[in-house]
């Protein structure tokens, strides 16, 4: 990894972990698409095992087209180190995994990513772990859901789908004084826009499906810590666990990374312009973008982020069946899950993305029946505009 600090997000995304190629010099970085590596000795290939020297010894273990890309998301966070996994969920779980046994207590974002709520109720409960949902965006309710078992804080901010965000200074100092850890989804942000290492999160996650693969070909996960011994503790639970992410993955992934600044330049733009557009339209009930003055935490939005972002979502007036009319009728926006992408994508969470949350649960997290979830890609703007014009004709 390079050692230069660069000043611009834009320069960091292109060479931060990504030297020339050693052997022959080229500029992108190798695929080494092999599952073992080759020992000079029986006594190098002891040392390799025992910790003593580095280098590679199996692709699960580690591979250096992956830690090029773990290297290069581990200098946009500000980490000690990355570990690239094969999705997003396997980022999530290994951290499960790693943080929590049984009958220890977990405190998390009540709107937050669905599977990451669904695989905490569903699976890790029938090993003893509890876990409390709560408006993350109010300390006050963390500090009343806290036991004395509480191990882990974790928060996705902006949250999933609502757009609420949840103060991470704020969160470190109280988890400072509990002695817990604080681990920050930032899938929404990416690092180019919000560093919650920086803010003294412990741990720091994303799906690099998202927004630093950014073009909906690739799935995978990163996590970065802040500390060396949680790096190596997830280490070790990722390679035993085998959730590794697979070299020619990385590579893909890297090759998007070198574009996040570019894309999430021209999709804040359009994002900023859409949520104007749907705030001042007369089909529109409420929109929740951070980037507006309307937002309940625009001044923790302008205090934390450095930008903010291009995911944004609304409510039509006549509720579900007017959104469920919207969405099937647009043209150039994608009716897709998923988000990040340089296209934009829209979608119906309570029907979708977190259908498998009941439904009053839903509603205590603020996802609403009537909520449509917008990803703002690099298209025209106006473009954007037109089609969402013509869907809301369809609304009625």
């Amino acid at each position: 990894m390079k050692e230069a600090k660069f000043k611009s997000s834009f320069t960091s995304v292109i060479h931060a972990g990504q030297e020339p190629d050693p052997a022959f010099g080229g500029v992108s970085v190798p695929i080494y698409q092999s599952s073992t590596f080759a020992f000079k000795s029986a006594e190098q290939g002891a040392a390799l095992f025992a910790g003593r020297e580095k280098g590679y010894i199996y692709t699960r273990i580690g591979n250096p087209t992956t830690k090029a890309l773990e290297d290069c998301v581990a200098h946009l966070e500000n980490g000690c180190g990355g570990l690239a996994t094969a999705s997003g969920m396997a980022a999530i779980t290994t951290i499960y995994m790693t943080f929590l046994d049984k009958k220890s207590h977990l405190i998390s974002t009540a709107a937050v990513y669905g599977p990451s709520r669904t695989v905490l109720e569903n699976e890790f409960s029938r090993f003893g772990v509890e876990v409390d949902f709560v408006d993350t965006s109010d300390i006050r309710n963390i500090e009343k859901h806290l036991r004395p078992n509480t191990k882990l804080l974790f928060i996705e901010t902006p949250a999933n789908p609502t757009m609420i965000l949840t103060d991470i200074k704020a969160c470190a100092r109280l988890a400072k004084k509990k002695k817990l850890l604080v681990v920050v989804d930032n899938t929404f942000s990416s690092p180019i826009i919000q560093k919650p290492l920086d803010l003294q999160a412990d741990i720091v996650v994303h799906s690099l499906t998202k927004f630093l693969n950014g073009h909906s070909d690739v799935v995978g996960g990163i996590i970065v810590s802040k500390n060396g011994n949680h790096h190596r503790r997830l280490h070790k639970v990722l390679t035993l666990m085998g959730g590794t992410m697979d070299p020619h993955q990385a590579w893909l992934v890297l090759r998007g990374v070198k574009t996040l600044a570019l894309r999430m330049e021209k999709s804040q733009e359009n994002a900023m312009k859409l949520a104007r557009y749907l705030e001042s339209h007369p089909r529109v009930k409420w929109v929740n973008y951070p980037g507006l003055e309307s937002h309940p935490q625009h001044a923790l939005a302008k205090r934390q982020m450095t930008g903010f972002g291009s995911m944004l979502c609304f409510g039509l007036k006549g509720g579900f069946e007017a959104g469920r009319r919207m969405i099937n009728s647009v043209k150039l926006c994608t009716l897709a899950v998923s988000l990040g992408g340089i296209e934009s994508l829209i979608q119906h969470p309570a029907s979708m993305t977190h259908a498998g949350v009941s439904r009053e649960e839903r509603e205590k997290a603020g996802i609403t029946d009537d909520l449509i979830r917008l990803s703002v890609g690099c298209e025209g703007f106006e473009d954007l505009k037109d089609d969402l014009k013509q869907a809301f004709a369809q609304a009625d």
